[in-house]
This record gives structure tokens, sequence and C-alpha cells, in this order.
């Protein structure tokens, strides 16, 4: 398979928006049932072999433990408990309303119990509306389905390998059910002070200066996936600094800054790979230059940190 296949949002932009309906339902679950790592870490889906899963949750206070998985091979959810039961259910034909019944029963299923808090969509525009009643959304191409798995693999692994240049506190590459988007965060010491105003997730999510990069598969404001990059807090003058390659745009973002790099232009580059890690080590020395890192303390060349192996 080539690496970054064609994935363009007009193809599959209804089954995106009922799966990741689907996927912030599963989400709040595992928000509900995992214990609470700093910024957020353990709320994020890790990739899979056949798809992605919430890893094994739940075991406090005597309940069971189980894990999520969704599988974009066969389309299926399935529920799996420590003591080796199972359920499972098709995800193709499930409207958001159905899916979450079915969640719910094979999560009762296998004996795990789950409660969400708030059993509506976060940050979408139907968030006034619970997953219950959601019979609109109910699109899903199983063939643009496994395409959105093999890019987001394959992303995962570029991800993984720009993580390994940084030796210092950094993020797992992980898939946010909220924006739908795969991340890996590099972060500094330095605390950030937050107006009292700020919600909730993000003074967690940015409690320390932060340089991250990923890449999202494309909405109503930005109507096609890319890779993208930024810092927060900004630094002074980031905005200002040079891109690599030269398709790569700084857009304004509330104030701030984004680096993005459309997908399609990486697509059609000499070697897709170099040109997004060298995206995302263009941003990330800007930045970390500007807010006056320690670049070279923190490289980690060839994921080893041992100085006599680089000798």
């Amino acid at each position: 398979m080539d690496l970054f296949p064609a994935l363009p949002l007009s193809e599959w932009k209804d089954s995106k928006e009922t799966l990741h309906r689907f996927t912030q339902i599963v989400g709040k679950i595992r928000l509900a049932g995992s214990v609470r790592r700093n910024h957020w870490w353990n709320v994020p889906f890790h990739l899979t072999g056949r798809g992605i899963t919430t890893r094994p949750m739940g075991g406090a206070y005597g309940t069971s433990i189980f894990t999520i998985d969704f599988d974009f091979v066969d389309h299926r959810l399935t529920a799996h408990s420590l003591d080796g039961l199972t359920a499972s259910f098709p995800l193709a034909g499930q409207s958001v309303a159905s899916f979450y019944r079915e969640t719910l029963d094979a999560l009762r299923a296998v004996g795990a119990s789950a409660t969400i808090a708030h059993p509506y969509p976060f940050d979408l525009p139907d968030a006034h509306r619970a997953f219950a009643d959601d019979t609109e959304h109910a699109a899903y191409d199983p063939y643009w389905v496994n395409r959105y798995w093999q890019v987001l693999s394959q992303v995962n692994l570029v991800l993984e390998e720009f993580s390994s240049g940084f030796s210092g506190k950094v993020s797992p590459v992980h898939h946010f059910w909220h924006t739908f988007d795969i991340a890996v965060t590099r972060f500094s010491d330095r605390v950030i002070d937050q107006p009292a105003s700020v919600d909730p997730v993000t003074r967690e999510a940015y409690s320390r200066e932060v340089i991250s990069s990923g890449f999202w598969f494309g909405d109503d404001t930005f109507p096609r996936p890319a890779f993208y990059s930024y810092a927060a807090p900004e630094p002074g003058g980031l905005g200002e600094r040079p891109l690599r390659p030269k398709a790569a745009q700084w857009r304004e973002r509330g104030g701030s800054h984004l680096a993005t790099l459309d997908y399609e232009d990486v697509r059609n580059s000499p070697n897709p790979r170099d040109t997004v890690l060298d995206f995302f080590d263009c941003v990330y020395r800007s930045a970390a230059d500007l807010a006056d890192w320690d670049i070279d303390r923190r490289a980690c060349p060839g994921g080893v940190t041992d100085p006599v192996m680089h000798s």
C-alpha cells in the first residue's frame, strides 16, 4: 500500500460525521472508566492492528476490567472483559442512537458498568441533542472508514518517529475523539497561568508550555485533510518564521497561528514521510527557539539519549 493514500473529505464526509459521534460515545465511556492522567492523556484512543482501542479500564471498587475496540477491517465494535466475556455488533447500518444503545447493551453483556455523565456530543453542531435521539447520523461506508484507519495508522508511525527525537516530557501519540485528530505534544517545565474563565478541558491540556504536532481529517471550516503544528502559548514572532516545505502556511486561529500542510501536497511530494517530518521539525525548532527551550539538551537522535552510543 502506498504511503498516504487518497482521502478526500467529500468522499466520506457523512461517514466521518457518524463515526466521529460513535467515537465520542466510546470516548466518554473511557473518560468515565479510566484513571485520570495529566493533560487528559488517559482519554484518547490508541491504534491497534485492526482499528482503535480504549485500552483496559474499570477495575475500581470491584467493577469489571474491560476494553472497547473498534475493528475497521471487519467493521465491528467489540467489548471484552478480563474474565473472557465478549460482546460485538456491526458498525454498518447503525445510527448514532442505535450505536449508543448497542454499546451499552454490549457492556452489560460482559458485566461492565459504565455511565456517561453527559451523553451528548462535545463541541459539535448538534451538541444539544442526546446521542440516544440522533437518528440523523447513520452513514457508514466501510471502504472509506477502512481508508481512514489506514491513513491514521500511517500518520501514527510518522508521529512516533518524530516523537522519538525528543527526550523531554512528551505525550503518547494518540487519537482524540473530541476533535477527531491524531497528535503528539512536547512539553517544557514552564507553568502557564490561565484566566479563571478558561474551561477545565483547556486548562488541563495547556497547563504547561507546549509545542504540538498532528493531523486531522478536515471539517466544514477546513474541508480537507492536513498536517498541523502550533505552540501554546505562542511565542512572539512565530507566525513570521519561514516554513518548510514551501506549500506549508501559517493560518490565523483565534489570535494565534497554526502551521498547516495539506495532505495532498504531502502525497504529491517526492518523499512524503520526510516532507512531514521536516515540516514538524521546522515548526518545533522555530517555536522552541523563540520560547527559549534548550533544543540541544532535549535532542534525542534516533531515540537514543546515551552520549556513548552517539560517539
